[in-house]
């Protein structure tokens, strides 16, 4: 529910006060799961190419609880969210955890909220799967059925939404995460109930618009992009159809069906196209002109399609003109020319690679692949197929890492890990 008005003077004071004393963000920040460009690249992170426990160890913190949502990084702090164990009948504390960066020291840990869920989780799942986003004054963490939270950087809650209960097919559980744009934060709701697209003002947690979606459960997290003429769009994925959504009114834009079962990927974009696809009993992968307007199947705006070993839980790297992405759930890693679709190469196995949640990251001229068993494989960002490093942490890996400065940040089973070339610096 939404805080008195009086309670928001009072957070809203407090959070100016914290963000006053706080250091100007980085350039290279990772304030959402996939990145600054939304699109899994750090373009100004250079983070170590060979790493693991011992070695190139900045720091590793153990996390409470179980949680498959990414860190985010902001100036000198790095956050991640987790579900732990309140109660012997299921009932959870979903807490916010504020590290710092150089240290790994805890700044703070906010329970947002104590609850029993109303539903099952996937084994694999968890109920902290969505990955928190912030800004310069404030951190987001979305627990699905247990509400949107915004705190200040500090951790002093600021308000909430509750949207109510999801309904999951098979009990797989929830994880779609929102995505912040400027002054409104996006939320997308997909399920077996009344889906729609929430966008609500940043500051306050008011809805600016809501936008219903003829789609069932989905797990996509909504990509924001300028068309050719500089529209900002929503882009989102959904069993029936991609689509994509005027920001500024909610207004739906266009659409193309041909999307596969239950899709997990979320989309990229760049230079007026989108790339969205699926990969879940079925292969569908196409590049969207953004400026199309209505139904686009079968038309110009689909600038080409690509239906054969299309990712389903891991989103592609869309980097340098290239898109990279797996096989369904495996390590078979396929990389094609963004503009024609023309493969590179195709279903590459990878030593080292077998089972895939996490999505593929870039930096620093390469490209960073996690396997579920805790092996991080470092390839060329290149046109060419050229492994660089194998590396592995000791535990499994289904959250994205974050790529930040020298730094990377990776969240295993049980520890989040800060590794970083030792030649160089901490400070952020």
């Amino acid at each position: 529910m939404n805080p008195s008005p009086a309670g928001l003077r009072h957070a809203a004071l407090a959070c100016l006060v914290a963000a006053a004393a706080l250091p100007p963000a980085c350039a290279d920040d990772w304030s959402h799961w996939r990145g600054p460009q939304g699109n899994g690249v750090a373009p100004e992170a250079r983070p170590p190419l060979e790493f693991g426990p011992g070695r190139g160890e900045r720091w590793k913190v153990e996390i409470p609880g179980r949680g498959t949502s990414s860190p985010v990084v902001r100036a000198d702090r790095v956050f991640v969210t987790t579900a732990v164990p309140a109660a012997d009948d299921g009932t959870l504390d979903f807490r916010v955890i504020c590290l710092d960066r150089a240290t790994g020291r805890q700044r703070w840990s906010r329970t947002v909220v104590t609850a029993r869920p109303h539903e099952a989780t996937h084994p694999t799942n968890t109920f902290a799967s969505a990955s928190p986003c912030v800004d310069d004054e404030r951190v987001y963490a979305h627990f699905g059925s247990r509400g949107l939270f915004c705190l200040s950087l500090d951790g002093e809650p600021l308000w909430d939404r509750d949207f109510g209960d999801m309904r999951i097919r098979n009990g797989f559980g929830e994880g779609s995460s929102p995505t912040l744009h400027g002054d409104v934060i996006l939320v997308p709701w997909d399920h077996e109930g009344p889906s729609a697209l929430h966008c609500l003002d940043a500051r306050s947690g008011t809805t600016r618009w809501e936008t219903p979606r003829d789609e069932p459960s989905g797990w996509c997290t909504p990509l924001v992009a300028a068309d050719r003429a500089g529209t900002l769009q929503v882009i989102m994925n959904g069993q029936n159809a991609a689509r994509g959504y005027d920001l500024a009114t909610g207004r739906e834009l266009w659409r193309c069906a041909g999307q596969t079962a239950r899709p997990c990927a979320s989309g990229v974009a760049a230079d007026g196209v989108a790339w969205v696809g699926s990969g879940f009993r079925g292969a569908f992968l196409a590049a969207f002109d953004l400026s199309g307007r209505g139904d686009l199947e079968g038309g110009d705006a689909v600038l080409w399609t690509h239906r054969k070993d299309t990712p389903d839980v891991a989103s592609p790297l869309l980097s340098d003109g290239r898109i990279y992405f797996y096989k369904e759930k495996s390590g078979l890693l396929s990389c094609l020319e963004a503009a024609t679709g023309k493969p590179l190469w195709e279903t590459a196995r990878i030593e080292g690679l077998n089972a895939t949640y996490a999505s593929p990251i870039a930096a620093g001229g390469r490209v960073y692949l996690s396997d579920r068993r805790g092996t991080i494989v470092v390839i060329d960002d290149a046109p060419q197929l050229r492994i660089l490093a194998t590396n592995a942490i000791g535990e499994g890996i289904d959250a994205t890492p974050a790529a930040a400065g020298d730094a990377l940040f990776v969240r295993g089973e049980r520890h989040l890990w800060c590794f970083a070339d030792e030649r160089v610096s901490a400070a952020p």
